[in-house]
């Protein structure tokens, strides 16, 4: 016995509340009964705005890695630091733990964020059937870790406010910071436009 789908059993889910109501009989939209807001079989233009988000992104990744996002003023003269330069002296000033999480969290998974949703958009426009769960749990890890990229951020904020405080320099946030968390955000969009049940329709379509 082959178990319906949601869509085939004429069942909507709010993509806002996640409350699950029944289509209706004619093509006129519905909306949710618990939000108010619209209900679709599928997000609308799902693959479209995921890759137009997702280009974005890559576009102000480089600015993001090469151009300074905090920039340092005191007595001794100025410096102006990017993430990668960042890491390095955290990294030979003994803070190998901090420079590590920065990596990881500014440079490795936006970067590796971006692949995965590229994998996951062209897998569904070639209508892969291949590894289907192992792609669906991709998706939720892709969803997951989005809040955690701005780890770089937040330090360079907290050192804004204790050196403000202290009077003893000036630090504030460079171009870089803000491509940066332009790329974070479009990353978060495109993730959130996926629609991750067009990858399991060719199953069905196939085995009909």
């Amino acid at each position: 016995m082959i178990a319906l789908t949601a869509a085939e059993a004429g069942l909507l889910v709010c993509h806002a509340c996640s409350l699950l109501s029944r289509s209706p009989a004619t093509g006129h939209d519905l909306a949710c009964a618990r939000c108010g807001a619209s209900l679709h079989l599928r997000k609308p233009d799902s693959i479209t705005r995921a890759w137009a988000f997702l280009i974005a992104a890559y576009i102000l990744y480089v600015p993001a890695n090469v151009l300074p996002v905090m920039e340092t003023g005191s007595l001794f003269g100025s410096q102006r630091d990017t993430i990668m330069s960042g890491v390095v002296y955290l990294w030979t000033s003994g803070s190998w733990p901090l420079a590590a999480i920065i990596f990881i969290a500014s440079i490795l998974v936006p970067g590796a964020k971006m692949v995965a949703l590229t994998l996951l958009l062209v897998s569904v426009q070639r209508r892969s059937t291949r590894r289907l769960q192992d792609r669906t749990r991709l998706y939720r890890m892709v969803e997951f870790v989005g809040r955690w990229s701005m780890v770089d951020i937040y330090v360079a904020a907290i050192l804004t406010a204790l050196v403000q405080f202290q009077g003893l320099a000036t630090i504030k946030a460079g171009p870089g910071a803000i491509a940066f968390g332009a790329v974070v955000v479009l990353t978060m969009f495109g993730a959130e436009s996926f629609d991750p049940r067009l990858m399991w329709d060719p199953v069905r379509k196939n085995d009909g």
